[in-house]
This record gives C-alpha cells, sequence and structure tokens, in this order.
C-alpha cells in the first residue's frame, strides 16, 4: 500500500513536481484559458485543485497521472475529507478531477479515464443568506463619506446590489462597458459570455459621483512607470481593485452597519430573492444573473417561499391561533 500522505504543515518549500505531471497541469490549464476561455480566477481555481492532486499523488508514488486509477482517486478525495475540506469543496475538487483527466484521455496522455465514474459526495440543501431590505439600506449607508475609498466602496456596493454581478465581474469592469446615460452595463461572465444589465438611479449616482472625484484621487497614487489601467473600481495605489480587496470593502461596511458576515455573494443572493418576492420573471433573473441554467436560479425561489412562510406567520391575522 501507499505511504499516507505527506505532512503539509511544514514550512519548507513543496519539491517540484514530476516532469509528467507539470505537462499535464500546463496542458490542462492552457486548456481552461486558451481553449474555454475561462476566466483568471477560474484557471487559478482549478490550478490550486490539480496541483494538490499531483503533489498527494506523487508523494504516494505515483510519478504520472496515467498511473493514478479510481481508487487512488477515491483514496485521495477519503484524505481531504480527513483534513476537514467542506462537502461543497471537495465536490468541486471532484469536478476539477473530472475536467482534468477528461483533457488528457482525449489527448492520449493518459489510457484511460479514471475519474469517469468519481462521484461527488452528496450536498446538503444549504440556502444562503439573504439580506432585509432594511438590512441592504445600512449597508450601503455605511461606507464613509468624502472620501476617495469611501466613494468607491459605496459606488461598488451599489452596483453589486443594482446588478446582482460576480464580484469578479465587478472588478473586472471596464470604463467602456458603463454606460450611464442609458443607465446599464455589460457584464463579461463565466465563459466569456457577455449579458446586458440595467442599474437603476442609485447605483448610477453612485457610480458617477465616484467617477468624478473618488476615482481620479485613487488613480493619482499610481506608482511611478506603471501603466493607467481602464478599470472601474481602483485600489489605494491606482490599480485595478482585486477580488480579494473587495470583499474586504463589503465585509467592512457590513462591520461598519453591524450586519455580521456579509460577502459580495451575499449581495447576489439577495438581488435575487428580493426581485422574486416582488413578482420578477424566474428567466429574467437567470438572464440578469447570468446563470447558464434555470435550476441554478430556482434554488432562490426556494428562498422566496421561506420568506413568504415567514411573512404570512408575522402579519397574517389567523396564522397563528390562540390554544
Amino acid at each position: 500500500m501507499p505511504p499516507p500522505p505527506p505532512d503539509r504543515s511544514a514550512t519548507a518549500d513543496p519539491p517540484a513536481l514530476p516532469a509528467a505531471w507539470a505537462e499535464a497541469l500546463t496542458a490542462f490549464t492552457s486548456h481552461l484559458a486558451l481553449e474555454q476561455g475561462r476566466s483568471p480566477h477560474t484557471v487559478a481555481a482549478y490550478r490550486r485543485d490539480v496541483t494538490d492532486l499531483a503533489r498527494t499523488c506523487a508523494a504516494w508514488g505515483y510519478a504520472h497521472p496515467g498511473a493514478v486509477d479510481r481508487r487512488a482517486l477515491r483514496r485521495y478525495l477519503a484524505d481531504l475529507d480527513e483534513r476537514g475540506y467542506a462537502r461543497s469543496t471537495i465536490a468541486r475538487r471532484v469536478a476539477s478531477l473530472r475536467g482534468f483527466y477528461a483533457l488528457l484521455e482525449r489527448r492520449g496522455m493518459v489510457a484511460e479515464d479514471p475519474a469517469v465514474l468519481l462521484t461527488a459526495p452528496r450536498q446538503g440543501r444549504h440556502l444562503p443568506r439573504v439580506l432585509r431590505v432594511d438590512e441592504v439600506d445600512r449597508l450601503l449607508a455605511a461606507p464613509a463619506a468624502g472620501t476617495p475609498v469611501g466613494g468607491r466602496d459605496r459606488a461598488l456596493l451599489e452596483f453589486l446590489y443594482a446588478s446582482g454581478a460576480r464580484i469578479a465581474e465587478a472588478c473586472g469592469l471596464d470604463l467602456d462597458a458603463l454606460d450611464l446615460r442609458q443607465e446599464v452595463v455589460l457584464l463579461a461572465g463565466k465563459g466569456g459570455k457577455e449579458r446586458i444589465v440595467p442599474l437603476g438611479e442609485p447605483a448610477v449616482d453612485a457610480v458617477q459621483d465616484y467617477l468624478t472625484t473618488g476615482r481620479p484621487a485613487l488613480a493619482a497614487a499610481r506608482r511611478p512607470g506603471e501603466p493607467t489601467t481602464a478599470a472601474v473600481f481602483l485600489n489605494g495605489r491606482g490599480a485595478r481593485l482585486g477580488t480579494r480587496d473587495a470583499r474586504t470593502a463589503v465585509q467592512r461596511a457590513a462591520t461598519a452597519a453591524g450586519l455580521g458576515h456579509v460577502t459580495p455573494h451575499t449581495l447576489r443572493h439577495t438581488v435575487a430573492t428580493h426581485l422574486l418576492e416582488s413578482g420578477a420573471d424566474l428567466r429574467m433573473v437567470q438572464e440578469l444573473l447570468g446563470h447558464a441554467s434555470l435550476a441554478t436560479t430556482q434554488r432562490y425561489t426556494h428562498l422566496s417561499r421561506g420568506r413568504l412562510r415567514e411573512v404570512h406567520a408575522m402579519a397574517h391575522p389567523r396564522a397563528r391561533q390562540p390554544r
């Protein structure tokens, strides 16, 4: 039996991957970026997943991805579970391994695909947190007024709530994708798919104020010799705002508003639920959010029904009868 997995607590740099694993990993990431047009964030996530598999299997004595069989992959997934990984993370890792080995088989880099029958762990039904309208109001009002960063954060929050955009879409947004006169924005979603999304007046006003005052001040902090950027949202060094900094900005506002843990995806869930509660068509919400499958959007109907039960229990005169 192969030796146990390596101790990952060491601080030393990990050993270099065997040549066969490195070649396969390069082929996979190039396929994702160049042939499938996946975003840099998605490519990096898949690369991390497969790199972890490669390092683990190489430490177990599998010097080539073609030497790995389904039993080894199942052992690897069990190892992830023992390390405390969430089921959702393991499920994503399964998807990464399936894509990796499917490509290697098509290109003749492995004799057969050991991941073709690999199954992901069953997911519990987890309904994401949704903010109430009054909580959204508090969140949007939280950024400090009168500062470039505060103006940027307010514009970012208004933009996310108005558009339902993913945080990567907001950070990747360029100036020429905005049409504030028509109150719309062109978003580039997963797989390079574009969609036009309307913006309401509050978001347009907040973004316009930021572009007029906050963004020029942030752009002026650009380091000498660094190229200018067409990004809408800038960081404190005048460069494109990264997704990590954007998440920090959202959480900073949430903390100031006393709302606890809030992520950009919380706002995305909130937008979908508020639209459905207000009578929006499910297909329209699907198009707005850029979901490839209607089934992804349908999960929000469960949230809406749950909220409807809460409202009914609180407001209907015969919802609660004295006993």
